[in-house]
C-alpha cells in the first residue's frame, strides 16, 4: 500500500468541527503518513496537532490557508512548513481575520435583506478561543439549525457560494501578496483548489508569478481538471500536491470530504520540506 498524506484539512481553530489533535487520530486510523494543518488565517491548531502527532506517529506540517480575492472571488493560497510559533507572522495573520469578520458582516446583513432572520451573535457564539476564525461554514450551520436549509452544501448553493444570492467579495490581500508572504517567511505557497475558479488563465498568471505547487488533488477537482493541473504541474516544474479539506462533520457527513479521501503520494511531503529548508536558509 502506497504511503500518503492529506495536506489540507481543518480545525476548530478556524472553520472546522475537530480538535487538532482529532485530526491527527482520524489520520491515524486511516493510515495516513502526514497531515497538514491548514486553517483559515491562522496557525493556532498547529502546535496542538504536532504533539498529536508526536504520540501517534504522524508527521504534521505547519500550514495555513490565506483567503485573498481576485477578479471579483476568492481565491486560497496554502501555506506549508510556515513559521507557526513566529510572533510577527501571527500576527500578520491577525489582519487577515479581520477582513474575514468583515466579509460576516456584510453577509449576514445581505441575508437580513433576503429575509433571513440571523445576527452576528447567533454565529459568533461558536467562537471559543481568541483566535478561532468564524467562516461561511459557521454561518451555514446557523442556517441548517434555524431550517433555512437542510444541509452545509445547500447553503453554499442558496446562499454563501459565490453563485449564492448572498455572496459579498470584501477587499483582501492579492493571491500575489500571500504568495510573497508564505515564500518571504520560508514556507512553500501553493494553490488550493484550482477548480473552484473556473479560470484558468488566473491560475497560469499565477503560477507564472511564483507559485511553488497546485492542488492537484482535491474533491472539487473534476477529472478532466486534475489532468490539466498535471499537466500545468510538469510543464512549469511545480509540486503536485493534495488533499481532502477536510472540515470535521456537519451533521452525519465529512465536510468537504473525509480525510485522507483526496492525498498525495508521500515523497511530495519530502519536496516540500526540501524547498522550505533551502528558502530558509537564505533568510
Amino acid at each position: 500500500m502506497e504511503i500518503k498524506a492529506d495536506l489540507h484539512s481543518h480545525t476548530v481553530a478556524s472553520d472546522g468541527s475537530c480538535q487538532p489533535a482529532e485530526n491527527v487520530r482520524i489520520a491515524k486510523e486511516q493510515g495516513l503518513a502526514a497531515l497538514a494543518i491548514t486553517d483559515h488565517d491562522t496557525v493556532a491548531g498547529v502546535a496542538e496537532a504536532i504533539e498529536a502527532g508526536k504520540e501517534l506517529g504522524i508527521e504534521v506540517i505547519p500550514g495555513v490557508e490565506i483567503s485573498t480575492a481576485a477578479k471579483g472571488q476568492d481565491i486560497h493560497v496554502l501555506g506549508y512548513f510556515v513559521p507557526y510559533d513566529q510572533e510577527s507572522f501571527r500576527e500578520k495573520l491577525t489582519g487577515l481575520r479581520d477582513v474575514r469578520h468583515q466579509r460576516n458582516i456584510q453577509l449576514i446583513k445581505r441575508l437580513n435583506e433576503l429575509g433571513v432572520e440571523i445576527t452576528l451573535e447567533d454565529v459568533y457564539r461558536r467562537k471559543t478561543g481568541p483566535d478561532k476564525n468564524i467562516g461561511r461554514p459557521h454561518i451555514a450551520e446557523e442556517l441548517m439549525e434555524k431550517g433555512y436549509v437542510e444541509s452545509v452544501a445547500e447553503a453554499f448553493d442558496k446562499y454563501l457560494g459565490k453563485t449564492g444570492s448572498a455572496y459579498v467579495n470584501v477587499e483582501r490581500i492579492s493571491p500575489q501578496q500571500a504568495i510573497d508572504l508564505i515564500k518571504k517567511s520560508g514556507g512553500a505557497a501553493v494553490l488550493a483548489h484550482p477548480g473552484l475558479y473556473d479560470d484558468d488563465e488566473l491560475v497560469e498568471e499565477l503560477i507564472v508569478y511564483g507559485l511553488d505547487g497546485i492542488e492537484a488533488y482535491h474533491p472539487d477537482n473534476s477529472p478532466e481538471q486534475v489532468k490539466e493541473y498535471e499537466r500545468l504541474a510538469d510543464e512549469y516544474g511545480l509540486i503536485r500536491t493534495g488533499g481532502s479539506d477536510f472540515h470535521g462533520y456537519r451533521g452525519p457527513e465529512p465536510f468537504h470530504a473525509m480525510l485522507g479521501s483526496y492525498t498525495a503520494p508521500l515523497d511530495t511531503v519530502a519536496k516540500l520540506r526540501k524547498l522550505t529548508e533551502m528558502r530558509k536558509a537564505k533568510l
